[in-house]
């Protein structure tokens, strides 16, 4: 018997977030997420999203036991400014009984009907900038801080219950060492002079606070076009501002700006906090600070998180001028090996921007929908 009960309390909710601890107890490639960090991301007062979504907690139980979890959104901005007739689901975590996903996913159903919506996708978060996709290839690699890691019988169970491949998401990596100053160095000055740009590279993180708004300005004109896309509401800005940029070396965000020092680009790259987590285990403290320090300073490993180009300078060459700071930054700092973060199988124009460096596909990723 499999029973239902919604994480309404912040001790079911605190349940909620811990049941992938003992799921993936000791798991090799699992990351887990900071506790705090999630119980926030889920608090109506303090996580911006629920200004424009509605979110529903399910835990299941077995025999007095949790045996998986499941998250229900709708994003009203999703479905009435674009019109898409969708209820989301994440954070969807399940034992292999296809009986408890099955009744998790069935009270996803039922809200989105209650909703009159007409399909549901998942797994995916309240916006682009929270975590998305089930694992399909890449299951002997270690996670993110960034992505949800999951056993392969996760897409298995999905499409036994009627579930189809919606989306599917590339991760990339490739070794510093593919990078040659040749390939870009000369589109750089080349780029710089005809449209008389300059990069704009940082010290401090107080030093990029004023030009974060125009960037998140930029990111949502940048990604308009995919398929997939929420654009990000000012007093999101702010929230990500708060919660991401002091996580991040200050020399690892560039700008470009025109002549007119209006930003036509940016990009910013994470130290890889994958093995920190680990050793943190949900907690910052006593010692999980620490380690996140470390890796902040020390980490050879960096994710590419994002990167946007206004669609006025897209096929422009632009990235010569971002990949020509890195390349002097990763030198400085002995970077070995280069991550990029999930990125739409069909978003060729990004993908075009990495053909120089020989990236290897190492993990993919879906989102999975099915008509209510």
């Amino acid at each position: 018997m499999i029973t239902i009960v919604e994480a309404n309390t912040k001790k079911l909710l605190l349940d909620f977030i811990k049941f992938p601890f003992s799921l993936y107890k000791k798991h090799p490639y699992w990351v887990p997420p900071l506790i705090n960090d999630e119980l926030e991301t889920f608090d109506k007062s303090k996580n911006p999203a629920f200004e424009n979504a509605d979110a529903i907690f399910y835990l299941a139980y077995q025999n007095n036991k949790i045996v998986g979890r499941v998250c229900a959104i709708i994003n009203w901005d999703e479905v009435k400014k674009q019109h898409k007739s969708k209820i989301r689901f994440g954070w969807f975590d399940f034992i292999d009984d296809i009986e408890v996903s099955r009744a998790l996913l069935h009270k996803v159903s039922e809200i989105g009907k209650q909703n009159n919506l007409q399909y549901m996708e998942g797994p995916m978060g309240f916006s682009n900038l929270d975590k998305v996709g089930v694992l399909t290839e890449g299951f002997n690699e270690i996670g993110s801080m960034i992505t949800w890691y999951n056993y392969p019988y996760y897409a298995q169970h999905l499409e036994k219950l009627g579930f189809t491949k919606e989306k599917e998401y590339l991760e990339n990596k490739f070794p510093f060492a593919n990078v040659k100053s040749e390939h870009f160095e000369k589109a750089n000055n080349l780029v710089r002079k005809r449209y008389e740009l300059q990069s704009l590279t940082f010290k401090k993180t107080k030093d990029i606070m004023p030009y974060v708004d125009e960037m998140f300005e930029l990111f949502n004109a940048s990604y308009a076009n995919l398929s997939s896309f929420v654009a990000i509401t000012n007093s999101q800005k702010e929230y990500f501002k708060k919660k991401y940029i002091s996580f991040i070396n200050p020399e690892y965000i560039i700008f470009v700006q025109d002549k007119n020092s209006k930003l036509v680009g940016f990009s910013i790259v994470m130290p890889s906090f994958a093995a920190a987590l680990q050793k943190a285990n949900g907690k910052l403290f006593p010692f999980g600070f620490y380690h996140l320090i470390q890796a902040k300073k020390n980490s050879k490993e960096v994710l590419f998180y994002l990167i946007g180009i206004a669609p006025e300078y897209q096929n422009k060459g632009v990235h010569a001028v971002i990949f020509d700071e890195y390349f002097k930054t990763f030198t400085n700092k002995k970077i070995l090996n280069c991550i990029r973060t999930p990125e739409l199988s069909d978003n060729h124009a990004i993908h075009n921007i990495w053909k120089h460096f020989n990236p290897e596909t190492f993990k993919k990723r879906c989102t999975y929908r099915i008509d209510l």
